[in-house]
């Protein structure tokens, strides 16, 4: 399993409004050819797929994949929450480092209802049953979206331990939105001032509307395959994957009880952890980070669940700058989650897009300058963290 891993092609689709895109199959096609086209590779050439999307039925893999061609390599469709993507990545970089597989595509996307994100079948016990008894014990029945009940949470309770200021986590939605400017691909590119965020319609304390994620269509894709295969193909140089964890949710996340540790900060903690003991990096060798901001309250938690900064140190962090260009770490280039969109299935790879071509140096007016250690961090609740570490030689 350790066989080094590069990715040598990627692709993703400009993101879009729900009822504004495409069909699914016609997005993810389009983002399979993109990350192929920028492989220099046939579709022959790949060995197997993994497909991530949440919302859609059994194979929407294979009718998306079928329309770049049909080979009858195994197709894996793959369905873990937000982290869907990321997990599709995961499972890709296994095959090739096991030896399995010398070349494959990690592909997601989603096609997106308008509105908050509901519970698809109420005929059965739901999987977030145990988080939601901790958002019920601490926080008290709302008819707020669940998602924003159990982010905002985690914002209050960061607030009541730091006593952190509100307008803190406003601060990052107008960075948000300053690095999605710079990004064609993004679903909001408008500027936003301070004021207009925390002026806003409130969704859940301390939330507005601008700090939570949108619901969003698209797609993203990449080309995975072994060094050997690589240098073959002229892609000795390529961006490769330096580490890579998944984790499960642990006990804390339920008990004692704390909106952080069970919206994820665990989890994340604990990949992050093992990916800095694996690769030899340590936060302070990072040069840009892509992480989960589906909340505003969760990209600043994170920068303490990842290392970026010190526990009780993520206000200073964003108040200081620390987290945009200028700063120690420029976080979420791309828009994140927040401007970009969050396509569920398609975020994880959209994530890894960003992260290969700021390591390329081809990320254009949002380029990082110098950007040779990139980190990559993707949860979803119920629960699965991914954080993968890259590197550019």
């Amino acid at each position: 399993m350790n066989r080094r891993v590069n990715v040598v092609g990627v692709g993703m689709i400009p993101f879009s409004k729900p009822g504004a895109s495409p069909q699914y199959y016609e997005m993810a096609a389009q983002a399979a050819r993109a990350a192929l086209t920028d492989a220099g590779f046939p579709y022959d050439a790949i060995e197997q797929v993994y497909a991530g999307y949440v919302y859609g039925d059994s194979t929407c893999g294979q009718r998306a994949i079928y329309e770049v061609g049909m080979t009858g390599v195994p197709v894996v469709n793959v369905n873990n929450n937000c982290s869907t993507g990321s997990t599709a990545l995961w499972l890709a970089r296994q095959a090739i480092a096991s030896g399995a597989a010398e070349c494959v595509l990690a592909l997601g996307f989603e096609q997106m209802a308008k509105g908050a994100l509901t519970t698809q079948f109420d005929d059965r016990a739901s999987p977030l049953g145990r988080h939601v008894d901790v958002l019920d014990t601490l926080q008290g029945e709302s008819s707020a979206p669940l998602a924003a009940r159990m982010f905002g949470g985690a914002g209050r309770e960061y607030i009541e331990r730091y006593c952190a200021r509100k307008d803190t986590f406003g601060l990052i939605s107008v960075k948000a939105r300053e690095h999605a400017a710079r990004n064609p691909y993004a679903l909001f590119r408008e500027p936003l001032e301070l004021a207009q965020v925390m002026e806003a319609a409130e969704v859940y304390d301390p939330l507005t509307r601008f700090q939570c994620c949108p619901p969003t269509c698209g797609a993203s894709a990449a080309v995975l395959c072994s060094y050997d295969f690589a240098k073959r193909h002229g892609h000795a140089d390529a961006v490769y994957i330096a580490a890579q964890a998944m984790t499960t949710d642990f006990p804390g996340s339920f008990a004692p009880a704390s909106m952080m540790r069970m919206v994820g900060y665990d989890m994340s903690a604990a990949a992050a952890k093992q990916v800095y003991e694996a690769s030899g990096v340590g936060p302070e060798d990072l040069d840009v980070v892509e992480l989960h901001d589906c909340f505003t309250s969760n990209e600043l938690i994170s920068y303490e669940a990842l290392g970026l900064c010190e526990e009780g140190g993520a206000e200073r962090f964003v108040r200081e700058r620390d987290n945009t260009y200028g700063g120690r770490i420029v976080t979420n280039p791309s828009g994140g989650l927040l401007s970009k969109g969050h396509p569920l299935g398609a975020t994880g790879l959209a994530q890894c897009t960003e992260l290969v071509w700021q390591l390329r140096g081809t990320a254009g007016p949002r380029q990082v300058d110098g950007a040779r250690v990139a980190l990559q961090h993707n949860i979803g609740l119920g629960g699965a963290c991914v954080v993968t570490l890259y590197r550019k030689d």
